[in-house]
């Protein structure tokens, strides 16, 4: 009875389960970059952590992200996709749960967090790294539908960590955040167990030999996708990272509210976006959909609007993974993971521009983001020279 249940279980697992994980993958990096922050006051008073350490939280986890992102490639492909996804998922599991006890624990809370948050951010670049290449080698009908969809689940999780967090928050009251913490842990341990099983095809299998370092750098190609990856990080962290603190000051509204009309409403509308191309895509061309946001994304930066940037970054950031995947085929898990890097930067240099910049101008927070509008004109010039050279058949396959 054991045996035969067993063998329907193997039968029912698929490539839509392939899926369907790795759409949760995504919804575990969400949560690793969306719940500590929501977590910076209660950390400073029950810890008497200074304001500048807790800033160097924010830098600590995506610095490593950052590395993990550059250095993931060198042993993903050796260890194989399937050993490097539960790595993550028992890294980011360890992360939440750890924080519940090890800051109390060791005689500085400090150094607990930055461990905690250190070793859950380890498995949330591996995540960035890996998700989409695996998503990408899946027998999909649609690559860019496919990457869209996934992308959104980002957007989802990011709202759903906001969300359900202020109402345990609310309910149980903030002091409890060791026990959410731990509930948290509980997605990535469950997802954990599905990558025990699901098959996992590579991009080595389904595209051949993959290029190396040297070969994708110089390829004017690669560099031109790296400077979309740029734009489209910069675009969506300049306003997502200042949503609440515009919308608290603009609306003159309490924190909580601003979380929620800011960013929440942000990630939200994003991943819509991120919905609706993965939905309808297949009738409509990428390349024209990314132009209609670059226009979309100008004019909401003129205007501040938090919400349709939400909607007009959303396919930005999938939207160049799929362009570069589909003219770069022998690009490989190196190729995600150095547009990832790509991106990476770009949230972090589009925030802090807006930041600086708003200091210089009075802390004037909307003037501040006002000057992030270099990076959608950016990437607005970029689909148009990219639209025409694809149109003058200038731009080849980068294998050629």
């Amino acid at each position: 009875m054991i045996n035969r249940f067993e063998v329907r279980i193997i039968k029912n697992i698929t490539y839509k389960t392939t899926l369907t994980a790795c759409f949760i993958g995504y919804v575990i990096q969400a949560i690793v970059n969306n719940f500590v922050p929501l977590l910076f006051l209660r950390f400073r008073s029950e810890f008497c952590i200074q304001l500048a350490q807790i800033t160097w939280l924010i830098t600590i986890n995506f610095a490593v992200q950052l590395t993990v992102d550059a250095v993931a490639p060198a042993f993903a492909d050796k260890i194989g996709y399937r050993v490097s996804m539960q790595l993550a998922h028992i890294l980011s599991a360890s992360g939440f749960l750890l924080m519940t006890v090890l800051p109390d624990k060791l005689p500085s809370p400090f150094a607990g967090l930055v461990i905690c948050i250190a070793m859950y951010a380890v498995g949330g670049g591996l995540l960035e790294v890996l998700v989409s290449p695996i998503v990408e080698a899946c027998p999909t009908d649609n690559k860019e539908t496919a990457m869209s969809l996934l992308h959104s689940f980002y957007c989802w999780g990011q709202a759903a960590t906001v969300l359900l967090s202020t109402v345990f928050f609310a309910i149980a009251g903030i002091e409890h955040w060791r026990i959410l913490a731990a509930l948290w842990s509980i997605v990535p341990m469950l997802n954990f167990i599905l990558f025990l099983k699901v098959p996992i095809a590579t991009l080595s299998e389904t595209r051949g030999q993959a290029s190396g370092f040297a070969e994708l750098i110089r390829t004017p190609q690669f560099l031109f996708f790296c400077l979309m990856m740029l734009c489209a990080g910069a675009c969506e962290l300049t306003v997502s990272q200042w949503a609440s603190a515009f919308a608290e000051s603009g609306l003159h509204i309490s924190k909580s509210a601003g979380d929620l009309i800011g960013t929440m409403g942000f990630a939200i509308c994003m991943g819509s976006a991120r919905a609706m191309f993965g939905k309808f895509g297949e009738k409509i061309p990428l390349q024209k959909v990314m132009l209609a946001s670059s226009v979309l994304c100008v004019g909401s930066y003129l205007l501040i609007g938090c919400m349709l940037c939400g909607f007009s970054v959303g396919i930005f950031w999938p939207g160049t993974f799929s362009l570069s995947a589909a003219r770069l085929r022998n690009g490989g898990t190196l190729m995600f993971a150095l547009l990832a890097l790509a991106g990476d930067l770009g949230c972090c240099a589009g925030p802090t521009i807006a930041g600086k910049a708003s200091a210089l101008l009075g802390s004037d927070l909307h003037r501040g983001i006002l000057c992030g509008i270099v990076f959608p004109c950016i990437m607005l010039c970029c689909v148009l020279l990219m639209d025409k050279e694809y149109q003058n058949g200038k731009v080849r396959n980068g294998n050629k």
